[in-house]
């Protein structure tokens, strides 16, 4: 990425810097301005001594106040002065880091040792890693077609997918954001021979005797009561409840 998007470089913007003509003291010190350099924010005044004394931004790298004619350098509420501001890593989101300025030929990957320069990098406690480096030895790779998940994905019994892989076997629809059932085929209902799923109406199964049944449609061949978590009698293949059984 481009320097430009992280790093400002400024020559102090809200200060306006000028030789005064009227009578005016530094705010600071109180000596007079008149016909001297002197620094104005707004409405107050101050001579270049008090101006580095109390105003200048303080360099992180050599801790000298930076003065209101040198070239400064802002990074995240951070300033330099320009000649110090160099070879510097910084963090992005916690992961990707850049080389701010320069080329540095000792920026070497940890594990293939390749100079990584201006280019993109991942931190591992106090290692740097290239993309592919990183890639090969800490990113997931997909249980499907075994390529690194770059992206987001999708865990399944402690397995990465990408979510474009984790789709059903039948038709290729996309499963990482819907129910779906590890069964390959589906059995079908005893009383209305559609598919039990274990989605929507009639989720519960009742099985007996090699068949199963939606909860729904486990009733009585005579009268139709449901018989789900009820007493029933089992006779030629048929599912009666035991007033009804009593009559065959």
């Amino acid at each position: 990425p481009a320097l430009a998007k992280y790093v400002l470089f400024v020559t102090h913007p809200n200060y306006k810097v000028g030789t005064m003509a009227e009578k005016f003291d530094c705010l600071y010190c109180r000596d007079p301005l008149q016909r001297k350099k002197y620094v104005r924010k707004g409405d107050q005044h101050c001579c270049l001594k008090c101006f580095d004394r109390f105003c200048a931004n303080t360099c992180v790298e050599c801790c000298k106040p930076i003065h209101v004619d040198s070239k400064e350098v802002h990074y995240k509420n951070c300033s330099w002065h320009d000649p110090c501001f160099h070879c510097t890593f910084v963090a992005k989101d916690n992961k990707i880091l850049w080389v701010l300025q320069g080329l540095c030929d000792r920026f070497t990957c940890s594990n293939c040792k390749q100079v990584m320069g201006t280019g993109s990098f991942f931190s591992k406690g106090k290692d740097f890693y290239c993309v592919t480096c990183h890639e090969n030895k800490f990113a997931k790779h997909c249980v499907k077609c075994n390529k690194t998940i770059a992206s987001w994905g999708v865990t399944y019994q402690d397995e990465p997918w990408h979510a474009e892989c984790f789709v059903c076997v039948t038709c290729s629809k996309k499963l990482a954001v819907q129910r779906f059932t590890t069964n390959f085929v589906a059995k079908k209902c005893a009383g209305c021979k559609h598919p039990i799923t274990g989605f929507g109406k009639g989720s519960s199964v009742v099985a007996y005797e090699g068949q199963s049944w939606h909860d729904c449609c486990f009733h009585c061949k005579k009268c139709s009561v449901n018989l789900a978590n009820k007493h029933f009698v089992f006779h030629e293949e048929q599912v009666y409840c035991p007033d009804c059984a009593k009559k065959l």
